[in-house]
């Protein structure tokens, strides 16, 4: 079949005419050049295929590898290419099993289907949509796609992505970026003592970082709202960059309050999960950041989304994420190619920079260059890994967070 185009009734334009079929087919039939004193004629050649790279490119193996806190799976193809992602705050050894029986989704298919893949997984059962252990796994596979699609296309997945937006990233910890909390899980009940500590903690890194450094400051969901409410009573409007998790996820009315009662820009997200959950933020209007986490979101498929989302509504992100070299530099390259972007998170020493590498460096300054090589560009050891994963010592162990009189704390 062909589709003809027809052009203005002009005696000095001849017609066109292609193939439907563009994706496989190159043009076909005759391309006219307007009959002038330059060009006088016509160019016509015979149909010819054109092999697309990925037509046939297929899983062919799956390996999921459980390192205490955190976990790496590897996806396999026929075409020698492999692509890994990582699995991070989960239960490993269930999340690792829960990544080989959902792997039974995508065997035998084009890991380049990457959008069509994350719909499978994340749809696939209707009373497991959803949640950390599903998403958190989900979120895995798909960077181990992307990684798979960057090394066969020969590029890094920022690329893909729409390319760098910046030239550099800005990172915390740093030099002159730091970010501080409230010292553990303990009975907070807003004594001048206790409010005095936060404040001056506050006071302290600023002098550590100097007028043109930031300061982050971390509730992580365990000081209650009145005590919020009390400690932001001495905060100037610049003294944070950003206040973090100042309430446990979930509930819209506790975060209008907190957002009419502080003067500092406040940020969450990376208890967040999906475009779904992250929506409803947003159109509630009570942040001022959005703090997605590659690892917990699923994958860069969704971040680069609610990234797209946070810009229609003005938010900038500062990404979370405590993964190793694997799941940052995933990150990595979906903060590169935003136009909304803050600052991010990453810490060294996760894992051994032996298990995954690192294709970037970090200036004077704080900011990392951008990731070199194609894929992830995240060169992983797997014997490495697999020893690792071998010590007794590297086993999955429940956080413990409790109050001085014995009862849970949120954390």
């Amino acid at each position: 079949m062909y589709l003809q185009l027809i052009l203005p009734q002009d005696s000095s334009w001849l017609v066109l005419t292609q193939p439907l079929n563009l994706a496989r087919m190159a043009i076909q039939g005759t391309y006219i050049v307007k009959k002038s004193g330059i060009m006088e004629h016509s160019m016509s050649f015979e149909p010819k295929w054109v092999e697309d790279s990925a037509s046939q490119i297929r899983i062919t193996d799956f390996q999921a590898y459980p390192l205490g806190q955190k976990a790496y799976v590897k996806i396999a193809t026929n075409m020698e290419v492999e692509g890994w992602g990582e699995i991070n705050n989960m239960e490993t050894e269930v999340a690792c099993q829960l990544a080989r029986s959902l792997s039974e989704m995508i065997m035998g298919e084009n890991p380049t289907r990457i959008e069509h893949h994350w719909q499978r997984l994340f749809r696939a059962h209707r009373n497991l949509r959803g949640g950390g252990l599903m998403v958190h796994t989900i979120s895995a596979i798909d960077m181990a796609l992307w990684d798979i699609a960057g090394k066969l296309w020969q590029g890094p997945v920022y690329r893909l992505l729409g390319g760098p937006c910046r030239d550099r990233i800005w990172r915390y910890p740093s030099p002159k970026a730091i970010k501080i909390g409230p010292g553990g899980s303990k009975p907070f009940v807003g004594t001048p003592t206790e409010i005095a500590d936060l404040v001056d903690r506050v006071k302290q890194a600023r002098e550590g970082v100097g007028p043109d450094g930031a300061v982050m400051f971390d509730a992580h969901s365990c000081l209650p709202p009145p005590i919020l409410q009390q400690f932001a009573r001495y905060l100037q409007s610049d003294d944070l960059l950003f206040l973090e998790e100042s309430w446990v996820p979930g509930n819209i009315e506790v975060m209008r309050k907190i957002r009419d009662a502080v003067p500092v820009p406040l940020a969450t997200g990376e208890r967040d999960r999906t475009i779904w959950e992250v929506r409803e933020i947003l159109e509630a209007q009570v942040i001022d950041i959005l703090q997605p986490d590659c690892g917990h979101g699923g994958g860069i498929s969704q971040m680069r989304k609610i990234a797209t989302l946070a810009e229609s509504h003005h938010v900038p992100l500062a990404p979370h994420c405590t993964m190793s070299n694997l799941g940052l530099t995933a990150s990595l390259h979906v903060s590169a190619s935003i136009p909304f972007f803050l600052i991010h998170e990453g810490y060294d020493g996760v894992l051994p920079d032996t298990l995954a590498g690192r294709s970037w460096q970090m200036d004077q300054e704080g900011y990392l260059s951008l990731p070199e090589g194609i894929g992830l560009c995240v060169e992983v050891d797997e014997d490495e890994v697999i020893a690792f994963s071998q010590q007794p010592n590297r086993e999955f162990s429940w956080p413990n967070s409790r109050l001085k009189d014995g009862s849970i704390a949120d954390y």
